[in-house]
């Protein structure tokens, strides 16, 4: 499968991966799963009187991942298309005579390599999900700190009107959560897989459904209530919440490196000696929000692989099953490494509410003319003050321009005029947004 260990080995898996989670991610981890698997196939068939204890006992004491080489086994796996048959043979040449009629009994490769799939994605979301802990409490600290933190709304590109950085972090804030909700409930989820040869567990006799719950239960995963050798509903509900998350952190890192630029310079990503360039000694690049941006980039390719080959045929897949192993792993990865790096970019991250006020106030309060056509509206209709303010706008001076201006000042008072132009009288809801999304994560904890 991986020539590598783990996800993060070599000059680039680092940059994209997060090391708690790619420990159970690379070779050694499947192995592991893979054996675990066996073991508990073992376990389930002596629980429900298939085979005898003694053997079991001897397939379980075999199951030590410190016994196989993942180099060989990967080798072997080629001419079999799958890494299972491979180790079932050195399982088998491993365990005492007696034993041996009863290793991988009942089952088929794609029972071991999906159940050892989910096992590893089931435990990788456990440092992947801790991260993602950390993101959301950092989120919420920044959007309670700057809930009343005003800056300018940008939209299409263009400053648009008054908005609160505590809105902004509030939006990520909720963004996270709803992806944390949603990778949790789809781990939860994720099923052991028995079915045997054809999903009819015909080897198993009447014991088969007793066989899958044991097994399940030995795994501490749910059991399904029948195969999903074809129907591949649970895993495309994994890479659906890791493309959320993914989608949820890239939101997240574009909006810190456009507020990073130098132009703008509103907030700045924390962490001493990090950024620097190799040409120019003063740049300080906003290295989190690059990486987690090109995670989320990466990300919908591989759901949408995992997507692509959902569409299986019969009982039994050729090909479409086996496409979909290293692009799960992939977005495991990818996700694991967004979170990481979400969790420490939000952490450290440097708000800078005067940049902001300067930024708001530079175009001397066009971003206000929302307001004071709003103020205008009552008194000349809606469509006139739009036309009246757009011609104060076109002018050098705004506020000279409205204050100059005979049809408006018909209406406004010159108190009224700057009383349009305060920010913090066209924040409509935004405090009670912000109030709502802690409310909503804070609510939320167990």
């Amino acid at each position: 499968m991986r020539p590598s260990s783990s996800p993060s080995d070599g000059l680039l898996g680092g940059l994209s991966g997060a090391p708690d989670v790619d420990a159970e991610l690379g070779d050694p981890a499947l192995l592991r799963a893979m054996l675990d698997v066996e073991a508990a196939l073992a376990r389930a068939g002596a629980d429900a009187g298939l085979l005898p204890a003694p053997a079991a006992d001897a397939i379980v004491a075999q199951c030590r991942a410190e016994r196989y080489d993942p180099v060989t086994l990967g080798r072997a796996a080629e001419a079999a298309g799958n890494p299972v048959v491979p180790l079932v043979r050195e399982l088998t040449a491993a365990v005492p005579e007696h034993a041996r009629p009863w290793v991988h009994v009942g089952a088929t490769s794609q029972d071991i390599l999906d159940t050892a799939l989910v096992l590893m994605a089931v435990r990788a979301l456990g440092p992947l999900l801790r991260h993602l802990d950390t993101a959301v409490d950092a989120a919420a600290r920044l959007a309670d700190t700057h809930r009343d933190t005003v800056m300018v709304a940008r939209t299409l590109g263009q400053q648009a009107a008054p908005t609160t950085f505590g809105l902004r972090a509030a939006g990520w804030l909720t963004g996270l959560a709803q992806a944390r909700d949603r990778l949790r409930q789809a781990g939860a989820a994720q099923p052991a897989q028995l079915g045997g040869a054809v999903g009819t567990l015909a080897a198993y006799g009447p014991a088969g459904p007793e066989v899958v719950e044991r097994f399940a239960a030995h795994l501490c995963l749910p059991a399904s209530p029948l195969p999903w050798h074809t129907r591949r509903q649970p895993r495309l509900d994994l890479a659906a919440a890791l493309g959320g998350l993914l989608a949820a952190a890239g939101k997240i890192a574009l909006d810190v490196g456009l507020l990073a630029q130098t132009e703008v310079g509103e907030v700045a990503e924390g962490g001493t000696g990090r950024g620097g360039s190799s040409a120019m000694p003063h740049k300080r690049n906003p290295v989190d929000s690059i990486l987690v941006t090109a995670a989320a980039r990466r990300g919908p390719g591989l759901v949408a692989t995992l997507f692509a080959v959902a569409v299986q045929e019969h009982e039994r897949a050729a090909g479409a099953w086996h496409a979909e192993w290293e692009p799960l792993l992939d977005l495991l990865h990818v996700a694991g490494g967004a979170a990481g790096r979400s969790a420490r970019m939000l952490a450290g991250l440097q708000v800078r509410p005067q940049r902001m006020r300067e930024n708001l106030d530079a175009t001397g309060g066009l971003v206000l003319a929302e307001a004071v056509a709003a103020r205008l509206a009552s008194a000349v209709g809606r469509s006139a003050a739009h036309d009246l303010v757009t011609r104060a706008a076109a002018e050098p001076s705004f506020r000279a321009a409205l204050l100059a201006d005979p049809e408006i000042r018909a209406h406004l008072s010159e108190r009224e005029v700057d009383e349009a132009l305060d920010p913090y009288r066209w924040l409509g809801s935004a405090g009670l947004f912000v109030d709502r999304a802690l409310a909503a994560v804070r609510g939320a904890r167990p």
